[in-house]
């Protein structure tokens, strides 16, 4: 997982973060204070894509997973019809670092845990941090990872992480993601797992031979897994390996 799997766009013109406000799940105007880390969504109210938005002058950074950074430039176009504003790819790369964050970097909005991001014109080559362990102990999703189009935000974390605001207007997918913090229980979701034994992420869980969930990311003895929480507990397994929550 290194800096070199995200894609750095720009967006540019009068228009941009009015555009913005009305597709992402956060708040633009907390864009003041940073990094802004947030989400879009289908109509339904699923997972498209993540990523981080930075003020840069008159322009906005739009900092998202390489992989999925050219069918999000192509929906951002899409919706942005007569809108006043440009999305070109740059050249820039991402850094990340633990500690004090430099001059030109900011703290990682999901969790000062997560150290800070910065934004220059060469790239990284310092990558002593095992980022996965990282975000695997802080329960931090990944795109292609934990995140697909079947995820919803909120059993992914979302709200714990600084990615999704409830007070602001509408947006693509808003309607959903409000009922699901509102109107119900989370019956499944990201959790943070201890593994004993050997199995690979995309492993099916289970408990007494029924369906739990999938085991993902893997960093030691510790696991993100998705889970079904009526069903998941104790003597779970996941190929060779037993699975339980820390104590």
């Amino acid at each position: 997982m290194s800096t070199s799997d995200r894609s750095i766009l720009r967006l540019t013109g009068n228009d941009t973060e009015s555009f913005l406000q009305g597709l992402i799940t956060n708040d633009m105007t907390h864009l003041t204070d940073g990094l802004l880390y947030a989400a879009i969504l289908t109509p339904q109210g699923k997972y498209l894509a993540d990523f981080f938005l930075k003020r840069d002058g008159d322009s906005v950074l739009l900092d998202a997973d390489a992989a999925q950074a050219p069918a999000l430039q192509q929906r951002l176009t899409m919706y942005k019809l007569r809108a006043d504003v440009t999305i070109e790819p740059t050249d820039l790369h991402l850094h990340r670092g633990l500690g004090d964050a430099p001059d030109d970097g900011t703290v990682d909005p999901r969790s000062s845990n997560l150290g800070w991001r910065a934004y220059r014109d060469t790239p990284q080559d310092d990558h002593a941090t095992d980022w996965t362990a990282l975000y695997v102990a802080n329960q931090v999703p990944n795109a292609g990872l934990e995140l697909d189009q079947n995820s919803f935000i909120l059993e992914m974390g979302f709200e714990r992480l600084n990615g999704v605001d409830f007070k602001k207007g509408c947006y693509v997918g808003q309607e959903v993601t409000a009922r699901m913090k509102h109107k119900t229980e989370l019956r499944k979701g990201l959790a943070l797992v201890k593994i004993d034994g050997e199995a690979k992420p995309g492993t099916p869980i289970l408990k007494d031979d029924r369906p739990v969930g999938t085991l993902h990311s893997i960093a030691g003895n510790q696991a993100l897994a998705y889970l079904r929480f009526d069903r998941a507990g104790a003597d779970m397994i996941a190929g060779d390996a037993r699975i339980c929550f820390p104590t």
